[in-house]
């Protein structure tokens, strides 16, 4: 679905205010007008000091946000807004510190804000199955330490990477941090596959098993010729590591599945540019509430 294109300017105009931005989820929420989560009744009083309709026919009071990414948020919605607009729209992402100055906020309400905002992103894209073509590898992503390099380096974690070879270009995108590269956690991996996909990977044993999800071809492959034979693959990951180490200064293990999660909804949807403000406020506006421990 095509969404409207805005710029940071408008956006924040058209919601400046608790209302504008209540209004706006609202559509969402309840596209065909309000509807009693409790008993399906489509009339409700608007109670306009707690912003909550009470159903007309049981009583229940809803509020717009139960039930969605802004569930119990104690911030402003239209700080909200702005943090979609700033975290989509710029192609090196968002740190939290930025983030907190430019919405004033405290540094750890806007990482609560990024970690479910990027919650939501990895969502929308996990029913994605890739298709043709496709190239996977495996990488590691981690600070520069002392030792051995590569598979087995320590301090590292090992992420699988697929995407899908069109052409002069990259389709979509998947990638998944695993706890080691090994038969079962390829075979999990494997999901994001559609069992007609052609793949296309190095000879490294554990990527093997991807014959038994698809049609697989591996070929041994010298770090100097790996660029011809997964040119998009390590494309991709040469991307993200200067994503990651540009904006955020590097990722440890803990969040880095959220920062994947963040590459890979932006990357997918590269062509979209301009509308990725509406297309997140959509999926934040449409998941369910996002517990962030403290």
């Amino acid at each position: 679905m095509q969404q409207e294109v805005t710029n940071f300017v408008d956006w924040c105009a058209t919601f400046s205010t608790q209302q504008a931005c209540l209004d706006e989820l609202k559509r969402h929420r309840w596209p065909n007008g309000f509807e009693c989560p409790r008993c399906g009744h489509h009339h409700a009083y608007i109670l306009t000091r707690h912003f909550l309709h009470q159903c007309g026919k049981c009583h229940h009071q809803a509020s717009v946000t139960a039930g969605t990414l802004f569930e119990h948020t104690k911030l402003p919605l239209p700080k909200w807004f702005a943090a979609i607009y700033l975290m989509s729209s710029d192609k090196g992402g968002i740190s939290a510190m930025r983030l907190s100055n430019m919405i004033g906020v405290t540094w750890r309400s806007a990482q609560r804000m990024l970690r479910k905002l990027r919650t939501a992103m990895g969502d929308r894209d996990e029913p994605y199955r890739l298709r043709g073509l496709v190239e996977v590898d495996d990488a590691f992503i981690g600070g520069k330490q002392p030792g051995k390099r590569g598979r087995g380096a320590a301090g590292k974690t090992p992420i699988l990477v697929a995407v899908e070879h069109r052409n002069k270009g990259a389709g979509f995108l998947a990638m998944k941090v695993i706890e080691r590269v090994n038969h079962q956690q390829v075979q999990q991996f494997t999901k994001c596959l559609q069992p007609t996909a052609t793949v296309r990977s190095d000879a490294y044993p554990a990527l093997n098993i991807l014959a038994q999800h698809c049609e697989h071809h591996a070929q041994v492959t010298p770090p100097q010729q790996a660029g011809k034979w997964l040119p998009r693959v390590h494309t991709v990951i040469s991307n993200l590591k200067r994503f990651l180490l540009g904006t955020f200064h590097g990722v440890s293990g803990r969040y880095l599945h959220e920062y994947l999660c963040e590459f890979v909804y932006r990357f997918n949807r590269r062509l979209w540019q301009n509308q990725l403000p509406r297309r997140l406020l959509n999926a934040a506006a449409n998941h369910v509430a996002v517990p962030i421990p403290m």
